[in-house]
């Protein structure tokens, strides 16, 4: 079923309500919303014939992406259900959490609307909310609900719970017994870790799935098992290796001198990035 009543401040979204995903806001789950259409055939929440199966481990339907594509306005073309990369669904303003990616541990954290303090990457869920609100696609930035959390499909494509670092020790306690036991002490809370760093640290000595995911680690130690006379050459292939995706995004905005250009389908690369301190030109007054 598609749920449309967030379009009012979200126009681009469209909630796709599956048996193993509630609504981003938590609020409707299949059963619901198939008894809200069979009441209202013509109102905001409507069945959705799935169509084909053109992934089943990402999520991604036929009848689906039509549906999704005619309910807003053609603007989302696809919708992969049960990742937040590539095409994830599109977040409105009211979903319960976010599930964010941090680069720094390749693994995923998740924060919720009723947690007050920063998440492990230094930023408040306000600040997070803000880089996937508004029915936009953002790689690594994916609102979810928490019922989401207890379903099997949770972010199957990313790996799931393996893939899972971080979160609010409230929330962890609520979805606790669906996490395989094997993870549950395996993924840090506030408690836990505060910082990047502190959270390496807790991966590593917890030995998390994803600590065998950390390529640059791996690279180094290709160099250093080699013999000393071939170091220089494979360095050099190292660093002439292809760059990878920076930033990958559906729909990635761009604001500048007053003009607003949106790069669809965009992938950028980039070997290096370097960040500046932006410093007033402006004289200080007297």
């Amino acid at each position: 079923y598609g749920c449309v009543l967030c379009q009012s401040f979200a126009p681009t979204h469209c909630c796709v309500i599956t048996p193993q995903r509630y609504s981003n806001c938590g609020a409707i789950s299949w059963f619901d919303g198939r008894a809200s259409a069979s009441i209202d055939p013509k109102g905001p929440v409507f069945e959705i014939d799935k169509g084909e199966i053109l992934d089943p481990v990402k999520g991604e339907f036929s009848g689906v992406n039509e549906a999704v594509k005619k309910r807003t306005m053609g603007e989302i073309q696809r919708v992969w259900l049960y990742t937040g990369f590539g095409y994830p669904h599109t977040s409105c303003g009211c979903f319960e959490a976010v599930a964010f990616y941090i680069p720094e541990v390749d693994g995923l954290g998740i924060v919720h609307r009723g947690y007050s303090d920063v998440a492990v990457n230094g930023l408040p869920f306000s600040t997070l909310a803000d880089s996937t609100a508004g029915g936009r696609q953002v790689d690594g930035f994916h609102g979810i609900s928490i019922e989401y959390m207890r379903s099997p499909k949770f972010l199957q494509a990313d790996g799931g719970y393996s893939r899972v670092v971080w979160m609010p020790k409230e929330v962890k306690e609520r979805v606790k017994n669906f996490i395989p036991p094997d993870l549950v002490d395996k993924i840090a809370t506030e408690e836990d870790a505060k910082t990047i760093d502190e959270l390496k640290a807790f991966l590593r000595a917890k030995n998390h799935p994803v600590v065998q995911r950390w390529k640059e680690e791996v690279a180094v130690a290709v160099v250093e098992a080699i013999p000393a006379e071939g170091r220089e050459e494979k360095a050099t292939e190292l660093e002439q290796a292809p760059a990878v995706p920076a930033i990958t995004a559906a729909t990635f905005p761009i604001t500048a001198g007053g003009f607003r250009i949106i790069l669809k389908d965009a992938k950028i690369y980039a070997r290096r990035v370097i960040i500046h301190t932006v410093r007033s030109e402006k004289p200080e007054k007297r």
